[in-house]
């Protein structure tokens, strides 16, 4: 009797610490990346989020972060979406490209866990390129428009 007992508190514990520690994981924010580890910023002025940004996430992102069941609540198929960010909080800081999650995973810098597209994802959409990658820096940088 004492040993099951022993064994269900340890078992109970174990889960206990598996979901607090996945909880964490889930909504943590990356770690800082040297942003000389980044694509360059592109030197294109005037930046909008209709002409230059939503092509390359409307290719790349909208399949999986579109209107049907945007995974982790992140809409990448409207401005408003990406204002908005996720589940886990904002992915872009207006003016700051170099701190945006969204620059950060999709330049698969930093932690493999955040990359976008993810490497082997079902669709087979391949990586950014660093152009549009430096594009979508440029966009945030000048305001996020």
């Amino acid at each position: 009797m004492l040993k099951k007992t022993l064994l269900i508190g340890l078992a109970a514990g174990l889960a206990a610490a598996l979901v607090s520690v996945y909880g964490a994981e889930q909504g943590r924010k990356p770690a800082a990346v040297d942003p000389a580890k980044l694509p360059p910023v592109s030197t294109k002025t005037g930046v909008t989020y209709t002409t230059d940004i939503k092509p390359i996430l409307d290719k790349s992102c909208a399949r999986c972060h579109g209107a049907e069941r945007p995974k982790c609540r992140l809409r990448l198929d409207n401005l408003e979406g990406i204002l908005k960010g996720s589940e886990h909080g904002k992915v872009i800081e207006s003016g700051n490209s170099a701190k945006s999650v969204l620059v950060v995973a999709a330049a698969h810098a930093g932690d493999p866990e955040i990359f976008m597209p993810p490497p082997r994802n079902k669709a087979g959409i391949g990586p950014l390129s660093k152009d549009q990658v430096g594009l979508i820096r440029a966009w945030i940088d000048q305001g996020a428009k």
